[in-house]
């Protein structure tokens, strides 16, 4: 290049894609996020296969929602859950139908987690892509899916403000470039380095979403290709954390640390530092899920399930997910569509064999809650 004309952008440093970083800067939280995999992992085998699977699909379920809102894209919670259930076999009450996008980003997300060992290749880069877009529109604009973008609607830029005033964040390679890229990233992704698998996660991100080889979709399609780099960093298929709900709720530090690198050298040590830690913190949140998780099997071997009715069932579980306000034996009543003799009877069984407990005030405001310990 030019020495007048210095490089804007990461791509177009001479020795791109020669990405280097300061390891023992990194060693601190690498190995600390390394530990916390491990006491989680730990923990959820605790809970058993069966147990655990509910926390890995509210994982699931954050991953696949909160990967579409980083882009501005609402998926319905009820959906994205009914999907991944039927797709795994859980049960869960009250399964709704999903539309055909919410189908679609269930779908990539499964098979790069469930699918991990599995190559990375160009075909199935393509396949999600095309989940993604079922109808080859995105929003009204009218976009080539199942290939590699071809810039005939001008360069590949990330903008933001209004039409007219709009600033660029960034400009991806130009699109003769793509192919020739991303054989080189796809090639690197499958081939066997030294590279601790969780740098290579946050490395592949980077890497991606640089080339930016779609006319849509790339981050979510990015964030996917990371989780079949975390998934083999664990080997295991089972997500029981969701990095892209953590990369949601720090969403403005993704993007400014992305732009940052992006218009750097090839040290990506911020980046790499960045996506460790933020990795700790996605495991850190997981860890409330697994303890509440812990503390329902606990509750739920406490008790004689088999001597319990429906009501009562339904009942514990509402008050385990954290019921809001006073439990009376109205409320039982209408919730469980029974008579309020009826919801009495279930209360004070449940009263005599330790399970729920009075609270003091009496009379018609009398309630109750869950026994605990």
């Amino acid at each position: 290049m030019n020495a007048a004309y210095p490089p804007r952008y990461i791509h177009e440093v001479p020795d791109w894609p020669r990405f280097r970083w300061d390891i023992g800067s990194l060693a601190a939280p690498l190995a600390e996020v390394r530990h916390r995999q491990g006491l989680l992992t730990g923990r959820l085998e605790a809970l058993g296969f069966d147990r655990s699977m509910g926390v890995v699909l509210e994982a699931l379920a954050d991953e696949v929602q909160r990967s579409g809102e980083i882009e501005g894209e609402r998926l319905e919670r009820d959906q994205v859950r009914s999907s991944i259930a039927r797709r795994l076999g859980i049960e869960i009450g009250g399964l709704v139908p999903a539309d055909r996008r919410v189908e679609g980003m269930v779908e990539m997300m499964l098979d790069a987690t469930q699918q991990f060992g599995a190559p990375l290749t160009a075909e199935r880069l393509f396949g999600w892509h095309a989940a993604l877009f079922p109808t080859a529109w995105s929003g009204l604009r009218r976009i080539a899916v199942g290939r590699w973008r071809d810039d005939s609607g001008g360069p590949m830029r990330v903008v933001s403000g209004p039409i007219g005033r709009e600033r660029v964040h960034y400009e991806a390679p130009a699109a003769h470039r793509v192919d020739s890229e991303m054989r080189r990233f796809v090639e690197w992704f499958n081939g066997e380095t030294t590279i601790d698998p969780v740098l290579k996660a946050a490395l592949a991100h980077l890497w991606f979403v640089t080339i930016h080889p779609f006319d849509d979709g790339n981050g979510r399609i990015g964030r996917a290709g990371a989780d079949v780099a975390l998934a083999r960093a664990e080997r295991s298929g089972r997500r029981f954390y969701s990095m892209s709900a953590q990369i949601c709720r720090e969403r403005a530090d993704y993007y400014a640390i992305l732009e940052q690198t992006q218009k750097g050298g090839m040290d990506v040590t911020p980046w790499m530092r960045w996506f460790v830690e933020c990795l700790g913190r996605a495991i850190e949140g997981a860890e409330l899920s697994v303890s509440e998780a812990l503390e329902r099997a606990r509750f739920w071997d406490r008790i004689e399930q088999g001597r319990l009715n429906d009501r009562q069932r339904k009942m514990l579980n509402r008050l385990l997910d954290g019921f809001e306000g006073k439990l009376t034996t109205a409320k039982w009543a209408k919730i469980a569509k029974c008579s309020h003799d009826t919801a009495l009877r279930d209360v004070q069984d449940l009263i005599a064999r330790g399970v729920l407990i009075r609270e003091e005030a009496g009379g018609r405001s009398t309630s109750y809650s869950l026994r605990r310990g």
